[in-house]
């Protein structure tokens, strides 16, 4: 059954992100990947609530799950992340590559630990 859970809100997940990054990028101009970064950060802050609702307030195990490899990894995306930097690149934009690698992987470790810290307050 926890599979099942899982499974479905990695579903939810993915098409969250899908809608978002629709949303965000018929609002924006230009090539730069603007709603996977959003999404990425956003999804890197769910993950830090989660683990400090986890290790700081009792979260159990079958909704840590759920929440963080289940909607969270379905929300979230590497793969795309890392084929967009590589679009950039091989298009001639190097130094949006580089801030598409930089900005992601600085503001998600950031919003990780912006949601673990919020637990402990």
């Amino acid at each position: 059954m926890l599979t099942l859970a899982v499974a479905l809100a990695a579903g939810v997940g993915s098409v969250a992100r899908y809608l978002i990054d629709q949303i965000v990028q018929h609002r924006t101009r230009g090539d730069f990947p603007y709603g996977t970064v959003i999404i990425n950060i956003t999804g890197s802050l769910l993950l830090g609530l989660t683990t400090g609702l986890a290790l700081h307030h009792g979260l159990a195990t079958a909704p840590t799950l759920i929440i963080g490899a289940g909607f969270a990894g379905g929300y979230t995306t590497l793969s795309t992340w890392a084929w967009e930097t590589l679009a950039l690149a091989e298009a001639g934009g190097l130094l949006e590559a580089s801030l598409n690698i930089a900005s992601s992987f600085t503001a998600g470790l950031a919003a990780a630990a912006a949601g673990l810290a919020l637990t402990m307050l």
